[in-house]
């Protein structure tokens, strides 16, 4: 992938990630349901404002972020997964004020341009962040507030550390990976998020690192097939290409280990998550 070439992730998002996400779309908005919130209480939504969702996905932010703008507001989701947005379209169908866009983020041209800029985990994904973040706040007016989610620490979280610890120990080890490539933890050190956002032109940069606990919606064994389908063991069942008997012994790894985060009281999984939220000037 080039410095500036975002391919990669759209051909993920949209033949592999995309399909599976739709297919675990409710209980990933269950799970993810304190990020979202979390988001929108630092973006500061209210009636008649221009809200731009980034890496929307299958349209929770937007659903959330049309009711606070209301029908004298909108809300133009963005992403480059195709299922996803088809998901997204149909959940939002009897809302004029929602609309999606099927493409990078880093191209838009919007008119008139946006007061607010949100995203619950859609903007760790860029191949040259500085430069999106600067494309992105080129579509916003002066005085815009951004507000969005990315993972913090790896080991702070168990929704990916604790199925791919599984995973090595029943299938074997993954090819190492850059966590600071694009993808999921390339937003996790505050500084380098102030470091962007400031350097892509934006003003009053913060990074809140917040604890807070994912809501699964089902048992642990719902959630350890979900992480089966989706995240690190789904990686490595599509690299090994396990057998059947492979793959009921890792959920069953897996589901062991979620275990004690269902024993008193109920199931939450903790996490760490930055919270960042800017001005453009």
């Amino acid at each position: 992938m080039s410095d500036h070439n975002n391919s990669d992730q759209i051909e993920f998002w949209t033949s592999k990630a995309g399909h599976k996400w739709v297919a675990r779309q409710a209980e990933l908005d269950t799970l993810m349901k304190p990020v979202l919130d979390g988001v929108l209480a630092r973006a500061e939504l209210n009636s008649g404002l221009r809200v731009l969702d980034i890496g929307c996905g299958a349209g929770a932010a937007c659903l959330a972020a049309a009711e606070a703008v209301g029908t004298a507001g909108v809300v133009l989701g963005v992403d480059v997964s195709e299922p996803l947005l088809t998901l997204a379209r149909k959940r939002s169908a009897a809302l004029p004020q929602i609309a999606f866009h099927h493409g990078d983020a880093t191209t838009l041209q919007l008119d008139p341009p946006y007061d607010r800029l949100i995203s619950r985990f859609g903007v760790m994904f860029f191949a040259d962040p500085v430069l999106s973040f600067g494309r992105m706040a080129a579509q916003l007016t002066s005085g815009a507030r951004i507000s969005f989610a990315a993972w913090g620490q790896i080991p702070e979280n168990p929704f990916f550390t604790l199925p791919a610890r599984a995973a090595r120990a029943t299938l074997g080890a993954m090819p190492k990976s850059d966590p600071d490539a694009p993808g999921p933890f390339a937003f996790r050190d505050p500084e380098r998020i102030q470091a962007i956002l400031t350097q892509a032109g934006f003003a009053e940069v913060r990074c809140e690192v917040a604890k807070i606990d994912l809501t699964p919606a089902g048992s642990v064994e719902d959630l350890a097939q979900q992480m089966c389908d989706i995240g690190p063991a789904g990686g490595a069942i599509t690299h090994f290409e396990p057998s059947a008997k492979q793959v009921n012994e890792l959920r069953q790894t897996i589901a062991d280990a979620l275990r004690p985060f269902a024993e008193n009281g109920p199931f939450r999984l903790p996490a760490e998550i930055n919270f960042a939220t800017a001005i453009k000037p």
